[in-house]
């Protein structure tokens, strides 16, 4: 009970403008929306946002039907069938435009035939969410062709994150004295994540997260894929996640399980890396030679989509400070909707080639460049690169040294300052 009164908390206090701004650009046209996302990252939220706002346009509330799968009144439907049973029904005492919204629509067998079917009435506007990126399945794909629009959600950016602190009116959860205020509230953010569930608990952030992350686990991956080797599962998952800005291949997971006298296959590990993905655990990104302009195959770098999962499911020696920062700034610029790779250029590392609108920006980021040396290798793969796109190198640091048309920035002013539409 107390966890479905913090959620309704965050749903009064909340406005993921980022996401609305792209719904209201589908409203009533003949698309399906489907909105992804982990689990408690407030896409149920958004659907209340996406109510108030077909009542500022005039639809009436009779004319809106909203199905919450994992809710007590609707969890029981489990086919196709069932979830025709309901719709049809309302459908059929309508006759002017109806909006259906389906919330976690994939806890229902062979949802996408029914939601085709409506799909085809003149009279229908459709909005689904799920926490499963298998909703976008090729087979779904194939189904519905050119008729539906992906919106992926994200936890908290660090902005959101600090307009819901000062509507909670709550002070950083961790206050270090020669910090301020504002980097006392990104150490909080950093160690903790963006899931608002996390952010709204005072005294039991871990057990919050754990228990978020456990649910992912179990209902997102366990039943869903029928794993049964739970044990080797987890220490996949723990290497990932120890492994957070390293380059990453099947076979260097092999290896260090085989190192460990655990037996599994490259294909087990390669499904079960997928699974990571389709439950939005983690993002991958893959290695891209900047000379040969081609996709290098092989190894990849994954991020954890929320960062506060390092926190509950690592111990503290096990946490890379530099690591960790690389995965807020790689989630906030797959956040802005920047297509992200590694870079290779002359034998150096780019640590995200982003790009979008057909222009790019070249990011390096660093915990702190203190000395001569850090400095030269967090600049120098960036000077190998002779293009005139913006290249930035970003570091907790307060005092800034910029070079040869290189930007230096604090990580803090980039997540809350950086104009993102400028490219």
């Amino acid at each position: 009970m107390n966890g479905e009164c913090l959620i309704k908390k965050v749903n009064i206090l909340v406005n993921r403008k980022l996401y609305m701004d792209k719904v209201c650009n589908f409203i009533d046209k003949d698309v399906i929306k489907i909105i992804t996302g982990i689990r408690r990252c407030g896409k149920s939220y958004l659907f209340k946002l996406i109510v108030e706002e077909l009542k500022k346009r005039g639809v009436e509330d009779s004319d809106i039907l909203i199905i919450d799968l994992e809710l007590p009144k609707y969890n029981s439907i489990k086919t196709r069938e069932q979830l025709d049973e309901i719709v049809l029904k309302f459908l059929d005492s309508h006759e002017n435009t109806v909006y259906l919204l389906f919330d976690e629509i994939q806890n229902v067998k062979d949802w996408e035939i029914s939601i085709n079917g409506y799909y085809k009435l003149a009279n229908t506007d459709i909005y689904i969410t799920g926490s499963n990126s298998k909703l976008m399945s090729k087979e779904f794909a194939t189904l519905l062709t050119g008729r539906f629009v992906n919106i992926e959600m994200y936890p908290f950016s660090f902005n959101e994150f600090l307009d819901y602190k000062k509507e909670l009116n709550q002070t950083p959860f961790i206050v270090n004295e020669l910090n301020s205020d504002l980097e006392n509230y990104f150490e909080e953010y950093m160690q903790y994540g963006g899931i608002p569930l996390t952010i709204s608990s005072q005294n039991d952030k871990e057990m919050v997260l754990d228990g978020i992350y456990s649910s992912i686990i179990l209902n997102d991956i366990f039943e869903r894929y029928e794993i049964r080797n739970i044990g080797i599962f987890n220490r996949v998952v723990k290497y990932v996640m120890e492994n957070t800005g390293n380059l990453i291949s099947a076979n260097a997971v092999y290896k260090y399980l085989k190192h460990e006298n655990l037996k599994i296959t490259k294909s087990t590990i390669y499904n079960y890396l997928e699974y990571l993905e389709n439950a939005y655990l983690i993002s991958k990104a893959s290695k891209e030679d900047l000379i040969g302009k081609k996709e290098i195959t092989g190894a990849e770098k994954f991020y954890l989509i929320d960062t506060g999962f390092y926190k509950s499911q690592l111990d503290e020696k096990q946490h890379n400070i530099g690591h960790i920062l690389e995965n807020i700034v790689f989630i906030e610029l797959k956040r802005q909707g920047y297509k992200i790779t590694i870079g290779k250029a002359n034998g150096y590392e780019i640590d995200f080639v982003c790009k979008k609108n057909n222009q790019k920006i070249y990011i390096q980021v660093s915990y702190l460049i203190d000395d001569k040396k850090t400095a030269e290798r967090e600049f120098r793969p960036l000077l190998m690169i002779e293009d005139n796109y913006p290249k930035y190198v970003l570091s907790m640091d307060r005092t800034l040294q910029p070079q040869n048309g290189i930007k230096h920035m604090n990580i803090i002013d980039f997540l809350k300052n950086f104009n993102h539409d400028e490219i």
